[in-house]
């Protein structure tokens, strides 16, 4: 029989203890009477330019309850972006609408634009049941046929998209969408998909939903016969270009850039993230789809103000100077705390505690895949990687870098968590420049006459590590650490820091040596399995190779070894398990051939984080997860944040 679940949603082992949440969002039993709304709203549907408030709600409205009380209309929050690609950065604080969506806690999927589902016993399908009378923001209604749309004729779309992402597609075949009626949808995946819903709740989740069907179906050929020539009057080369300019894309999304697109969150962009813009500036949904337990229409807050920062500095004199309202992206760096305690009181602000989801602080990717030849057979080479590892003096690099915050950690589950693999966390962490230098010569690579070494091709040892400094600038101070360790016992390295975009841009064309990011997994393991083995295109840097192959299943990408094919079967079983301790006992294994495998370094255990939250701002939790997969802070709700003054 298929299980029905309701506002309590789908559960897993918790992973944080003690932390206060946001009450559970309830679907009102009732029609619900529209309560308040903001002045200018109001203003605007007494003038005859927008419908009344009851005709923009839903007959029940999803209620959410304040987190601490009932909030007023008005004001403009300010919150920072950093440089030209922080796209994520807006999407962490409005982008959290789905089918579904995290609890505060990190621990449950609750409803959220499906006020309820139901799963097939063998996982197989998952019919849910949208809320009725949900608009986009130009108050064209919400329907299945959105849903069916932006999968069906949008991410499955071969044109669009090389291969459908990995939370859409089980056993080598997509998932499959159908209209049941106007609101309800069925999907059914070709093999058991357990962690479908808990996928869905992420942002990689939530992007595939975010296509309004009747503004973006003029963008592909099957609705619009005309659409070459349109992209050519729109000055771009191609439909698909025309396409993710307007519509978005299903990973990185562009949507902030696209003034028209409709959208379902709390705001609609205003002024749009630009070439050559300094802020980017949201106002409020005439037609968001949430109350509070008042029937007054969220967003309670006017506008969102994001100001463009070129360099952390300047962030950070905005937040010591009050002109942030919160904040954690970009300053949560432990030698930023002293600065922003002292200045608490100057700022009018509160710390925020961040509790990380990650493993690792900074993990360094070898391109075991690299394009040169002999580059990839040294990378590749175990005993290298190895050798460089205990030829870290991690400890000297913790008290440093992160003033004794952590401790050495290689990668996989915490160890708090009960996946925790030993072997994995902490082999080859303990410094011994003296081994790691015999381990070299045992290799292969001796060491010239200016002391540093040669690959047995008589090259010499030396490579670049891609880091981007505005986004983790700790990563940089770790890795010139780590160049000082490496010159020690002969190995010249490069810290290559680059601005986002090509970091990414090099990663996708395969053309890096190494680059180094914070290893995830730490508590939602199955959620983020990328240094485990090669599971994301972008993620797992590698060996992105071979992520296309398991992502394309063969099609595209490099055949990868037999003991990375072995990891991606056993992670198809995993996320097709429902039982959680058989679904561990499969992941450890995985665990285990990782840590023989020894692909990625790691230095240190990931260090918790902080923000500020301006004293006025309130409804904001103090602790919150941080996590890609917890987008924080939306799963907060931001649109019961609100102001006091």
């Amino acid at each position: 029989m298929a299980k029905e679940i309701l506002s309590r949603g789908v559960t897993r082992r918790a992973v944080l203890g003690g932390m206060a949440g946001v009450a559970a969002l309830s679907i009102a039993g009732r029609v619900y009477a529209a309560g308040g709304e903001a002045p200018a709203l109001a203003q605007l549907a007494k003038d005859g330019k927008l419908p009344p408030l009851a005709e923009r709600l839903p007959k029940k409205p999803m209620v959410v309850t304040p987190f601490e009380k009932v909030g007023t209309y008005g004001g403009s929050l300010r919150r920072g972006l950093r440089g030209s690609s922080d796209h994520n950065g807006i999407l962490r604080m409005v982008g959290n609408q789905s089918l579904v969506r995290w609890n505060l806690d990190f621990t449950a999927v609750e409803p959220n634009l499906a006020e309820r589902w139901e799963v097939s016993d063998d996982a197989t399908q998952f019919t849910f049941h949208l809320i009725e009378g949900v608009r986009w923001s130009d108050g064209h209604p919400f329907t299945a046929d959105d849903v069916v749309f932006a999968i069906e004729d949008c991410v499955k779309n071969t044109e669009l998209y090389s291969s459908t992402p990995a939370q859409l597609a089980v056993a080598g075949k997509p998932v499959t969408v159908e209209k049941v009626d106007d609101y309800t949808v069925k999907f059914t995946f070709a093999a058991a998909n357990a962690l479908y819903l808990e996928n869905l709740a992420t942002p990689l989740g939530q992007h595939p939903t975010l296509f309004p069907k009747h503004y973006c179906s003029q963008f592909l050929p099957k609705y619009n016969p005309n659409i070459e020539a349109d992209a050519k009057k729109a000055g771009v080369t191609s439909w698909t270009e025309l396409f993710r300019s307007r519509c978005g894309d299903i990973e990185i999304p562009s949507r902030w850039g696209n003034v028209d697109k409709p959208t379902l969150d709390p705001w609609v962009v205003k002024e749009p993230y630009a070439g050559g813009a300094t802020r980017v500036v949201m106002t409020r949904n005439p037609y968001f789809w949430q109350v509070d337990t008042e029937g007054n229409q969220l967003p309670y807050i006017d506008e969102i103000n994001f100001g463009i920062s070129q360099d952390v500095e300047s962030l950070m004199l905005n937040v010591i100077s009050g002109k942030i309202d919160i904040q954690e992206r970009h300053i949560s760096v432990l030698a930023n705390k002293p600065t922003l305690s002292k200045n608490m009181e100057k700022g009018d602000y509160r710390l925020l505690t961040l509790v990380p989801s990650a493993s690792q602080q900074c993990q360094i990717y070898f391109n075991i895949t690299h394009k040169d030849p002999a580059m990839r057979k040294m990378f590749a080479d175990k005993a290298f990687r190895q050798a460089l590892s205990i030829g870290i003096n991690r400890q000297e690099l913790i008290d440093i870098v992160y003033f004794g915050q952590s401790e050495p950690y290689q990668a996989g589950p915490r160890p708090t968590h009960p996946w925790y693999n030993e072997k994995y966390a902490r082999q080859f962490t303990e410094f011994d420049a003296d081994k790691a230098g015999a381990m070299l010569d045992e290799a292969g690579y001796k060491k010239g006459g200016d002391g540093f070494r040669l690959r047995p091709d008589g090259q010499k040892v030396f490579f670049s590590i891609d880091v981007i400094p505005t986004l983790y600038p700790d990563l940089v101070d770790a890795l010139e650490l780590v160049k000082a360790h490496w010159a020690q016992i002969g190995v010249d390295m490069k810290v290559n820091t680059i601005e986002r975009a090509l970091y990414y841009t090099r990663g996708d064309d395969n053309a890096h040596d190494a680059a180094v990011w914070p290893g995830p997994g730490g508590l939602d393991p199955m959620l983020d399995p990328r240094d485990f083995f090669a599971f994301h295109p972008q993620g797992s840097r590698y060996a992105i190779p071979w992520t296309l192959w398991y992502t394309s299943n063969g099609a595209r990408g490099e055949e990868p070894p037999e003991s990375q094919k072995k990891r991606m079967k056993l992670f198809d079983e995993a996320r097709s398990t429902a039982d959680l301790d058989k679904r561990g006992a499969i992941m450890k294994q995985i665990f285990d051939i990782a840590a023989e495998e020894f692909e990625t370094v790691g230095l240190c255990l990931a260090v918790g984080g902080f923000g500020i939250i301006r004293n006025n701002l309130r409804n904001v939790p103090e602790k919150e997860p941080d996590s890609w997969s917890w987008p924080n802070p939306g799963p907060a709700l931001p649109q019961q944040f609100t102001f006091t003054s």
